[in-house]
């Protein structure tokens, strides 16, 4: 493999669960060398679902391309460590509660003084300011407050968050992206900055125009199950054979063509069809039609038939299908990697493919504390001595 993009950047990784560690495990598979500093006890994310041979297969993904070491950063010796690598890294990574780093002598200020160039993204649940700044917050709040919640599940039944990390996952490439936006101004500018994330903020704004028709209209969203609120047919679809299957039909030439493929070929001439919220006002009738189509027959039939209709269908994919899928093995979207624990791991590729400098996983998650040598001794230089008085002091 060539250097990724991200090559030559330092980042220190002082985040957990989950938003953090996803943005510096993202600028790890494009090459920046991340260095995950945890609590001698070990991240939260080594003991996140159930362990398969004695550890934690999420660790395994989000640990990757990291290197790892311990380092207490609440008592005066492992600040004092911080210190030291901040002063060579391009990026900090952290999560704490605002004015945590503030009451350890670690502010970006005191740190950029010895560093100007340093950008340090710092998310949160809420912010760095006003009034919910302090309240204690993970992605399943900013899934509640987002509006998120409020519009997903079916219309007589609760709100509805997601079996996992969303907002985490969201912010995640958020703060990644801001950091090589904030990568790109210190070329022009020469100075780092503090990049503000907030849990809250990224998911509400992926939200599609629920804010903006709420100002203009007074209108709410409403959970609508599988079905679109603007457009149909739109739903998922159970197969003779027992599985599901989901059907999209944005474009007015897709809905025509699933509704003559079902055999109901009249609606497409009806002058209501020819826009979304007209077909959204008759979607009983056409959600009726294909979902009657659709249960007579099994699934590879139904998949076949919208394939040669060129209309937008798809499976219902687990893991296990995913993993068995031609276009997933095409793409190379499945990686299989070397693990010293289980011998060899599949887990999700780098998130996209670029020609000349591709990213890579080149480790997954190593064990804790797995560089402290490499790091304490090789790169600051410590003595025997020095890091003996570290582990002495609970610092490390």
């Amino acid at each position: 493999m060539t250097e990724g993009p991200a090559a030559g950047l330092k980042v220190l990784d002082i985040a957990t669960l989950f938003a953090g560690p996803v943005a510096a495990m993202l600028l790890g598979d494009y090459g920046a060398d991340v260095l995950k500093i945890e609590h001698p006890r070990g991240d939260n994310s080594r003991t996140h679902g159930a362990p398969h041979k004695g550890v934690s297969l999420w660790w395994k993904v989000i640990g990757r391309n990291k290197r790892a070491i311990t380092l207490y950063l609440g008592s005066q010796e492992g600040q004092a460590v911080f210190r030291r690598l901040a002063k060579e890294a391009d990026v900090i990574v952290e999560n704490f509660r605002p004015g945590t780093l503030e009451r350890w002598g670690l502010s970006y200020e005191t740190l950029a003084a010895d560093n100007p160039g340093l950008i340090m993204l710092r998310v949160t649940a809420f912010g760095q300011h006003g009034p919910y700044a302090q309240r204690p917050g993970f992605g399943t709040i900013a899934e509640a407050m987002s509006g998120f919640a409020s519009i997903t599940g079916l219309p007589d039944g609760p709100p509805t968050l997601p079996p996992f990390g969303l907002a985490d996952g969201i912010a995640g490439i958020s703060g990644a992206l801001a950091v090589m936006m904030a990568i790109n101004a210190r070329h022009k500018t020469g100075k780092g900055q503090i990049v503000d994330l907030a849990l809250i903020e990224p998911i509400m704004s992926v939200l599609g125009p629920q804010i903006i028709n709420y100002d203009q209209t007074g209108r709410l969203q409403h959970r609508t199950g599988n079905k679109s609120d603007k457009n149909a047919p739109r739903n998922t679809y159970k197969t003779a054979d027992g599985k599901w299957v989901a059907i999209s039909t944005s474009s007015t030439s897709i809905a025509a063509r699933v509704m003559r493929l079902v055999g109901m070929p009249e609606v497409v001439d009806e002058p209501w069809f020819n826009s979304a919220s007209g077909r959204k006002e008759h979607e009983a009738l056409l959600d009726g039609a294909v979902a009657a189509w659709i249960a007579k027959r099994p699934t590879d039939e139904v998949v076949r038939a919208f394939e040669e209709a060129e209309a937008a269908l798809a499976p219902i994919y687990d893991a296990a299908d995913i993993l068995a899928d031609p276009q997933y093995q095409a793409l190379g979207s499945i990686a299989t990697v070397p693990d010293p624990d289980l011998g060899t791991v599949r887990m999700q590729n780098v998130i996209f493919r670029m020609s000349d400098t591709p990213g890579s996983i080149r480790w997954t998650g190593k064990a804790k504390g797995a560089d402290n040598e490499a790091v304490f001794k090789g790169e600051l230089g410590m003595t025997d001595a020095e890091i003996d008085a570290l582990k002495r002091a609970g610092a490390i």
